[in-house]
């Protein structure tokens, strides 16, 4: 498989970006997983919740680390214990440091104490657990991986990642290509098998008229969404906002430039998660009403402007990546809007520069995608006032006492059923507010050699698939 970029960490107790956490899971093995609606389901281990604050979980199954040692309890602990260890740094503590205690009641049973109830916390426990006699030794995991997933670590290096299935001992090679057209070209001569995502959509399209290789498809939930500055004075008028949501067709950027594989977004979770929202507010295209709305816009004296015909429009500034594909959407958005009265005006930088510049929120528009999400607790990390960074993702500074009041009390809720109509209910009110406005799911895609059978793509791009994937032989490259 060839991928964009090196797997940053091998050691799933700190490791955070994506691919990372992908191969992650091909190594290690973690107490809980997710189904098709992301609500947890047991893969280590099921549970039992004995009080809000106190959960019993027994392992279910032998499993076994690829040094032949079996997985207990005595592991968990050690690896939950290791993350909640400020010492330790890892970045996952911030979301576990509820956890009061826990400790091994036998070979298969663990008990968590947590300082105060979560009806999320379950969906916590997706670390990936390691030996405890190597977690004493402080093995370098990062540099030689031991866990007990379907496949062990055979090398690592600057040129590739190679894994081993455990059960059939096919190997499986990650080869980092940083540039999207050399990834094709190696996949088109046959030097790689498969690419997962990552290609631009013209790319895309092009393999899918190359004989040598298919491309599948499957639903993703990636969210793409453009975010406002609510500390600006235009921006933070809803009927601008609202102007903005009407006068872009973003189907007909679905249709030009995915090819029709992405589907209309509603809100940051997908409608089929177990707290997702069937029925949300729809901003439809409707250049009509943009222009109805712009006239409910107070434009202050010293932001004024007209165009070259003497009629009045709003600037506004768009910020975004260098990359191809994103200017040229700007570029839509930009053609969309102008004939409303809203000139967009484009400012595309390398990505370090323009994170940076959303993070410390220099800008008036942009875009980027919220990727993986499973969790509703990503809306007090992205929407609630207290979360403006460094303290969180609220990165347009959006404050709204009514959304801030639903996501405390769906936090205090000790009850799944009453937390899933809460986020409901704040869904329905970020929609309304317009807290970003929501462009579409992107699908998952994989570019595969035609020898290549097998693979299976999942909504979170997941890496899952090259567990039951094969490769025929004797045919030519």
């Amino acid at each position: 498989m060839a991928v964009s970029g090196r797997a940053q960490m091998l050691d799933p107790r700190k490791a955070t970006d994506a691919l990372s956490s992908r191969v992650n899971r091909l190594l290690y093995r973690q107490l809980i997983d997710f189904d098709e609606r992301f609500a947890p389901v047991p893969d280590l281990a099921s549970w039992k919740v004995l009080s809000p604050t106190h959960y019993r979980f027994n392992l279910r199954e032998e499993s076994l680390f690829i040094d032949g040692s079996r997985l207990t309890a005595v592991d968990v602990v050690a690896t939950y214990q290791s993350v909640l260890n400020p010492e330790f740094g890892s970045a996952h503590r911030g979301s576990l440091k509820n956890i009061e205690a826990l400790n091994a009641l036998d070979e298969q049973t663990i008990d968590f104490h947590l300082a105060e109830p979560d009806a999320l916390f379950v969906g916590r426990l997706v670390i990936g657990i390691l030996p405890q006699h190597y977690i004493a030794q402080q093995h370098p995991f990062h540099l030689e991986p031991i866990g007990s997933g379907a496949c062990r670590c055979v090398q690592i290096s600057e040129q590739s990642i190679v894994l081993q299935r455990r059960d059939d001992k096919v190997l499986l090679e990650f080869v980092p290509v940083k540039d999207a057209t050399v990834r094709v070209l190696k996949i088109l001569k046959g030097e790689v098998d498969i690419i997962q995502n990552d290609l631009s959509p013209e790319l895309v399209d092009y393999c899918r008229h190359q004989p040598q290789v298919q491309v599948d498809f499957a639903a993703g939930t990636n969210f793409g969404y453009i975010g406002f500055n609510f500390e600006d004075s235009l921006l933070t008028q809803l009927p601008l906002r609202q102007a903005i949501a009407h006068g872009i067709d973003r189907q007909a950027v679905i249709d030009a430039m995915f090819k029709g594989r992405a589907r209309l977004g509603k809100g940051l979770l997908v409608p089929e998660h177990w707290c997702g929202v069937q029925e949300l507010v729809e901003y439809e295209y409707s250049p009509e009403k943009a222009k109805a709305l712009l006239q409910q816009v107070v434009v202050p004296d010293e932001l004024r402007r007209k165009d070259e015909h003497n009629q009045p429009i709003i600037e506004l500034s768009y910020k975004t990546s260098n990359d191809p594909t994103r200017i040229r959407l700007a570029t839509i958005y930009q053609a969309q809007l102008k004939p409303l009265g809203i000139h967009l005006k484009i400012q595309s930088y390398d990505w370090g520069t323009f994170y940076n510049d959303i993070k410390q929120g220099r800008f008036q528009l942009y875009s980027l995608a919220w990727v993986g999400v499973k969790s509703p607790d990503i809306f007090q990390y992205v929407f609630a006032s207290n979360a403006i960074p460094p303290k969180g993702a609220n990165r347009g500074r959006y404050i709204d006492e009514q959304a801030d009041a639903l996501i405390a009390q769906a936090a205090q809720s000790v009850s799944l059923a009453e937390q899933a109509e809460l986020y409901r209910e704040l869904q329905r009110r970020l929609q309304q507010q317009l807290a970003a406005m929501p462009l579409w799911y992107e699908d998952q895609y994989a570019v595969l050699r035609k020898q290549i059978s097998g693979y299976r793509l999942f909504a979170d791009g997941r890496f899952d698939g090259l567990l039951n994937c094969h490769k025929k032989s004797g045919l030519s490259t």
